[in-house]
This record gives C-alpha cells, structure tokens and sequence, in this order.
C-alpha cells in the first residue's frame, strides 16, 4: 500500500509543514503562481537572548545576514526561503532557489519525496554535484 501511494505522487504531495533537519525549525511549502515556494513558520529561538545585544533582547529574529542591508530587518518567522520549484515527476521538484538566512546565500535547489514524510532539499552553486543535502520530515500535510 505504501509504495503505490508514494508511486502516485503528484506535485502537491509535497504540500504542508516540515522540520528541517536539525529541528530547530518548521517550514511550509505552500503553491505560489502555479509553483512551490516556502518559508519560515517557527524557529526553537524566536527572539533574541541577552547574550546577543542587549538592546535586541526579547525582540523577534531579523535577517540579519541578508547582503541586502534594506533586507536585514525582515523577521525570520514569515520569511520565504524557497521559490519557484516546479514538479518535475518522478517524485521531483527542481529549478527553484533555496535562501539560507544563516548565512545569506541563495543556492539553486531541488526537493525529491522519498517517502510521503521524508523529504530531500539539495542546495547547491552551479551544479547539483556541488552541494548539500538535507532531509526533512513532515510535520502535518
């Protein structure tokens, strides 16, 4: 039963919240004109602790990394950090971007459903040889 549901996978499978790997935070992929993108919808440390300014302590998490100085404000709680992946088949998502706000960057990305709770995000500059993966497990659809 379980490999033919996984066999019919269509490109809303991948629809709803996910823990990235390490847990530390939640992610919804969502469709955005006829795509999929994501964003940030939880984090463990919302809010800034004293140890990292004291005058930014208790204050909502910015995009503090952004190159873009007029981006750094944003909250990271809303944030979209993957857009415009398309459904490829084969249980396949590609083409889209991946931004890691820890670091600032924009890599190109592609997603593979492994199982209808596992998901693979591979980032990566130029080609997909060159890159880092990350499984992710669902949370709700």
């Amino acid at each position: 039963m379980c490999a033919s549901a996984v066999h019919a996978a269509g490109g809303d499978d991948i629809l709803g919240i996910w823990n990235n790997q390490e847990k530390d935070a939640q992610l919804e992929i969502f469709r955005c004109a006829g795509k999929y993108c994501g964003k940030i919808v939880w984090i463990d440390k919302p809010l800034y602790s004293a140890d990292e300014g004291q005058a930014r302590t208790g204050l909502p998490r910015r995009d503090d990394n952004n190159p873009n100085p007029n981006l750094r404000s944003r909250p990271i709680i809303g944030l979209q950090i993957m857009t415009a992946f398309e459904f490829t088949g084969d249980f396949s998502w590609g083409g889209g971007k991946v931004y890691d706000p820890n670091n600032g960057k924009t890599y190109s990305g592609k997603m593979t459903l492994v199982s209808s709770d596992r998901l693979l995000l591979r980032g990566y500059v130029l080609f997909s040889l060159f890159g880092r993966t990350s499984t992710w497990t669902r949370v709700r659809p």
